[in-house]
């Protein structure tokens, strides 16, 4: 009497459940980075459109400050024009020169 082996000590049904598990594994942490990827750029064009409002806010106050700087009136507040105006030649253009 011949005992028969099989080829494999594990049948081929449980080696395919076992390939079936990590897919399903790998499948769900794949749904995980893609979500996580969804939310962080949802974040990120969030903190972005922050970010252009604060600007925008402080835009309009230097021209708001402009506008001030520019309607007033300077000799009302003590300033008067240079009697003599005078030039001065510069050795170089740049201060790395």
């Amino acid at each position: 009497m011949h005992k028969t082996h099989a080829l494999f000590p594990f049948s081929l049904l449980t080696i395919c459940y076992g390939v079936v598990g990590v897919l399903v594994v790998a499948y769900i942490g794949l749904i995980a980075v893609v979500m996580s990827s969804a939310v962080l750029t949802v974040e990120f064009s969030q903190s972005i459109k922050n970010d252009v409002a604060a600007v925008a806010l402080l835009e309009g106050q230097y021209l708001a400050n402009v506008a001030h700087i520019t309607r007033a009136n300077v000799a009302a507040l003590g300033y008067t024009k240079p009697l003599i105006k005078t030039f001065v030649r510069a050795e170089s253009v740049t201060a790395l020169r």
